[in-house]
This record gives structure tokens, C-alpha cells and sequence, in this order.
């Protein structure tokens, strides 16, 4: 499972940025996670329950916006959504692409007191 390694990153970010704020805790944290990148999120949210224990994101109100994935066609230049990184491009079906958006994993926004 490596939705804890993941976890254990997003902490170490929160707890260098409460640190620079002078804070102790974090409120709430925004997340953006796109649909390709590889992240199940019923893991992310049993590894989070047990990652952030005793942490300073142990209290806060966790956000993730889900970002869809998006991919452009290398053969034919069509724009188009995409649910899985191996799917062809629907108009020519192509499996040549580009992702446009869809692999995001960052932490957005922190709230800190």
C-alpha cells in the first residue's frame, strides 16, 4: 500500500509549514489528487486515519479535490476526458497521448493555528 508513504509525505509537508508559520496545529488541509494518479482512495483514507495519529494533522479537516484525467491525442491532436491511462483516444483509437491533467498529488492549501 502506498497510500502511506504518501501520507507520511503530505505530513512531513504540513509539519515543515505549521513549523514556518510558528503553529502547532494544522485546521484543515486542501489536497488535489487526480483520478491517474495512482492513488485508491479508500486506502488514502484508512492509511490517513493511522498516519496522522498523534500528528499535527491528527485534527484537521482533510479536502481533496478530484481532478479528472485529461489526455490529448498525439495522432489525431483530439481533446478528450480519460477515466484510465491505458484508454485510446475515442475518435481514432489511438493509444499515443499525452496527459494533460489527471496526475496531480499536492497538497493545495494548509490552515494553521
Amino acid at each position: 500500500m502506498h497510500e502511506l508513504s504518501i501520507v507520511m509525505g503530505i505530513l512531513k509537508i504540513a509539519e515543515t509549514e505549521t513549523k514556518k508559520a510558528g503553529a502547532d496545529i494544522v485546521e484543515s488541509i486542501e489536497l488535489e489528487i487526480g483520478t491517474l494518479s495512482g492513488v485508491e482512495m479508500a486506502a488514502l483514507d484508512f492509511a490517513w486515519e493511522e498516519g496522522v495519529k498523534n500528528t499535527v494533522l491528527e485534527k484537521a479537516e482533510k479536502h481533496i479535490a478530484v481532478i479528472p484525467g485529461k489526455a490529448q491525442c498525439m495522432e489525431c491532436d483530439s481533446i478528450f476526458e480519460l477515466e484510465n491511462v491505458y484508454d485510446p483516444c475515442p475518435e481514432c483509437n489511438n493509444y499515443l497521448k499525452g496527459i494533460i491533467r489527471g496526475k496531480e498529488l499536492r497538497v493545495k492549501a494548509l490552515e494553521v493555528s
